[in-house]
């Protein structure tokens, strides 16, 4: 019967094999720069980081932050509203909603959201 050491050792071997496998295949025979570079959100990570920062790029990031959280705090709304008095749950949600949207228009207002110069 075989012990346990000499099946260790077995699955061992056969782990390596295949790592070693795995490694060798899926080497590529071309590397290329753009390829093997990390993509920074558009700037090439190769050239000087002393470069202007592109103030839309930050200002539709932020406008998406702020909404990616507000979503997050608007679906727990929709959880406890079985658990809450209809009247309060309803001027919450609106004054919320409100908020939101005004902070949309404004947004939208100051020329944040176009894209198109």
């Amino acid at each position: 019967m075989m012990t346990i050491s000499f099946i260790g050792t077995i699955i061992i071997i056969i782990a390596v094999v295949v790592m070693l496998l795995a490694s060798i295949l899926s080497k590529k025979s071309i590397i290329d720069r753009e390829k093997s570079s990390p993509f920074e959100c558009g700037f090439d990570p190769k050239s000087s980081s002393r470069l202007p920062f592109s103030l839309r790029f930050f200002l539709i990031a932020v406008i998406f932050l702020i909404f990616d959280v507000e979503i997050a705090l608007l679906l727990p709304m929709i959880i406890i509203l079985p658990f809450s008095s209809l009247m309060i749950w309803g001027s919450v949600s609106m004054f919320f909603l409100a908020i939101l949207l005004i902070g949309l228009y404004h947004e939208w207002n100051q020329g944040a959201l176009d894209w198109a110069h």
